[in-house]
């Protein structure tokens, strides 16, 4: 589903500049309230931050969806949207068949469940440039732009105790490690791995059915008025 007419490559730092502005803020928005302890419903505190209606997770198939729609508009579509959704979804196979594998040999967040996580998550977000690079390497771009700030904020929030869900330790996590090795192997792994892929992979999902769904759209207007 490319443009022939498409001459001059999309930039990734203009595409993913007002998605990161924004994401930034949103970021700095759940800290400033789960430090106040404004309500749960909207900023959940606890380890993990499950459910918190504010949180950036939540942008990702919005970008997805816009930066996927921007790319085909210019020419840099994939070969076909159906096959990318499927290596989405081969791709999200991988990375479960990873969470429990990790899970199985290790308590979570220790060094081997990182491994063999993050090990399905690069192969699962490598496998995403095989169909559609023009749209991987700009998630990857704004996945990073997203998750330095967060490991940022982890960074601090770990070694000051601040309460909030960017310190707090999954389920299982040994007490007595310090704050460092805490922080990398539950804020700067996780961070710069899997939620990377996260956003690769699911922005790629939602992305590729969109402009699948744009297109037959546009093929049964064109039918409808050959």
């Amino acid at each position: 589903m490319t443009n022939p007419n498409a001459t001059k490559r999309t930039s990734i730092a203009q595409l993913i500049a007002i998605p990161a502005i924004i994401t930034l803020a949103i970021t700095l928005v759940r800290l400033i309230g789960e430090m106040q302890g404004w309500s749960k419903v909207w900023f959940n505190p606890n380890p993990g931050g499950g459910g918190a209606l504010i949180g950036i997770v939540w942008l990702v198939p919005l970008f997805g969806i816009y930066f996927a729609i921007k790319l085909s508009n210019a020419g840099e579509g994939p070969a076909g949207a159906g096959r990318a959704v499927l290596f989405a979804v081969v791709g999200i196979i991988i990375v479960v068949a990873g969470f429990a594998a990790a899970f199985k040999v290790s308590q979570p967040g220790l060094p081997v469940a990182q491994l063999l996580l993050g090990i399905a998550a690069v192969v699962a977000t490598v496998l995403q440039y095989r169909i559609w690079p023009a749209l991987a390497k700009t998630l990857l771009a704004y996945g990073f732009a997203a998750r330095i700030p967060v490991a940022i904020i982890m960074f601090f929030a770990i070694r000051g105790n601040w309460g909030t869900h960017y310190d707090g330790p999954p389920p299982g996590f040994p007490a007595d490690i310090t704050w460092f090795p805490k922080f990398v192997l539950i804020g700067l792994l996780p961070q710069l791995v899997f939620w990377i892929a996260f956003t690769v992979i699911v922005g790629i999902l939602f992305g590729a059915a969109a402009v699948a769904i744009t297109h037959r759209g546009r093929r049964a207007d064109a039918t409808a008025h050959a």
